[in-house]
């Protein structure tokens, strides 16, 4: 399956099963799980990336993304696990 059969062109986002799914939520997840893993990043962005992580965890879910990817990074994992 393409990424236009998902969610074509013209649209943003889709409902799945009453959550909001964005154009872009995958990709915001993996720039801020870098962010939370990345030893130099300031206490700040970790925090922000923390946070928008969390607000995309419904997404994140509601498309299956965790039934088939696995965190490799063990802190983010249990941290996840947690959330």
């Amino acid at each position: 399956m393409r990424a236009d059969q998902i969610l074509p062109d013209h649209v943003d986002q889709i409902d799945l099963n009453g959550t909001m799914v964005r154009k872009g939520t995958v990709a915001a997840f993996l720039a801020n799980a870098r962010i939370w893993t990345d030893e130099s990043a300031s206490d700040e962005a970790r925090a922000h990336a923390e946070a928008d992580i969390v607000e995309g965890l419904s997404a994140l879910r509601a498309i299956g993304f965790f039934d088939v990817v696995e965190i490799r990074d063990v802190s983010l994992r249990k941290w996840l696990d947690t959330h």
